[in-house]
């Protein structure tokens, strides 16, 4: 994800992605990091933004956005990232349980991945538990 001035993002799930691609021998420079939903959905509690699933009316309205954009990248293997992203793309017998890791069957293109969201493992209550998400590949294919 770019900020509005272009650079990368260093959001911690942008970050958490960026050392996940690191890790598995994968130049950033070569990716293109999109989401399947444009808008941003919260609840506010105190300071934070707490993120809101998108509806399906949310996710309809942005699929014209996404196809577009993959017709122009029109990239050798997309890496799908959380169930929503999941359902959205692949339809809603995904399971992002039984499906992560495994090549996929989709016209989205040649390879299709999906893994769990990389602020799944920042959600985690302590630094254990996000040490043991990342040390079984949890933000890896």
């Amino acid at each position: 994800m770019r900020t509005a001035k272009g650079a990368h993002s260093s959001a911690p799930p942008v970050a958490s992605s960026n050392s996940a691609l690191q890790a598995a021998g994968i130049d950033r420079a070569g990716t293109y990091v999109t989401n399947v939903v444009k808008q941003f959905k919260f609840e506010e509690r105190g300071k934070r933004r707490i993120h809101q699933r998108p509806d399906a009316r949310a996710l309809r309205a942005c699929r014209a956005w996404f196809d577009a954009e993959l017709d122009v990248v029109a990239p050798e293997a997309l890496v799908v990232l959380g169930a929503t992203a999941g359902k959205a793309l692949l339809g809603s017998k995904f399971r992002l349980t039984d499906q992560r890791g495994r090549p996929l069957e989709s016209d989205l293109a040649p390879l299709v991945l999906a893994t769990i969201h990389p602020s799944a493992i920042l959600r985690e209550r302590d630094s254990d538990a996000r040490g043991r998400a990342r040390a079984s590949g949890g933000h890896l294919a």
